[in-house]
């Protein structure tokens, strides 16, 4: 059971947390960026995405017993964590659980509270997907055939980076489908009533975003004591690749 990353630069362990039906690789960009700068960049793949293990368990505490496992393997006694969605409350909740292996802490666009599930539609399309073999013996075949399912371009070639050739003529998708549509309610859970971080924690919101109101901003610093909390601008829930180069210096200036 083994959690697969690509470790970049050397320094100071950052640990990125992508989002729900994403995967480390998605961070490559912004990771060499924060290598450049001194650090140990750990592009991390959460259970049941990209090329770590698939298992039909899947919680939040899971996710964080993972990530300390992984943590003891490579012999990282504190890191900045940062985490996007799905990697955030996986980061909140790891920071809670291990105070002492949390030097900083960030956030990206999810708060602490429930979330209703809303990716029906999306998890939908992917079944769909995986199921139809001659839509998956072309890139172009998968996104004409996901297009009827999810109508955002950049929303399809985010989940289409999960494709890859699983032999000649054939493509498959690198996530666990099964397991994560079976536990899909587990995404929106909230952090535990009491769980309290009194490290340094920067939230960041999307301006464009609904994930993070301003009545969510109490419960934050409830659970996080000095957090600091700022907008990216021009920028929705996909804020680190809708404005990086706001987002890379917000987390510097932090860091």
């Amino acid at each position: 059971m083994t959690i697969y990353s690509k470790i970049i630069g050397k320094g100071t362990p950052l640990v990125i947390l992508h989002g729900f039906l994403g995967m480390g690789d998605n961070w490559k960009t912004l990771g060499r960026q924060f290598a450049a700068d001194g650090y140990e960049v750990h592009l991390v793949d959460q259970r049941n995405h990209g090329r770590s293990f698939h298992s039909e368990h899947f919680n939040y505490s899971l996710l964080v017993e993972d990530l300390k496992v992984y943590c003891d393997e490579k012999g990282l006694d504190q890191i900045h964590l940062l985490g996007h969605s799905m990697g955030g409350k996986t980061a909140m909740l790891f920071a809670v659980t291990y105070p002492e292996l949390v030097k900083k802490l960030i956030i990206a666009d999810i708060g602490v509270k429930a979330y209703p599930q809303h990716h029906q539609q999306i998890l939908e399309g992917l079944m769909a997907l995986s199921k139809n073999a001659n839509a998956l013996s072309s890139r172009t075949e998968s996104d004409n055939f996901l297009s009827t399912y999810v109508s955002d371009e950049g929303t399809r070639m985010f989940l289409l980076k999960n494709l890859y050739w699983k032999e000649k003529g054939v493509l498959a998708l690198r996530m666990n489908l099964p397991a994560l549509v079976a536990h899909i309610e587990e995404i929106g859970k909230p952090l535990p009533d009491g769980a309290s971080y009194s490290g340094e924690a920067l939230f960041l919101k999307g301006e464009k975003s609904n994930y993070i109101l301003l009545e969510d901003e109490n419960e934050i610093f409830n659970a996080f004591a000095k957090a600091k909390l700022k907008p990216i601008s021009k920028a929705g829930h996909w804020l680190h690749a809708e404005n990086p180069k706001d987002f890379y210096k917000e987390v510097i200036n932090f860091l």
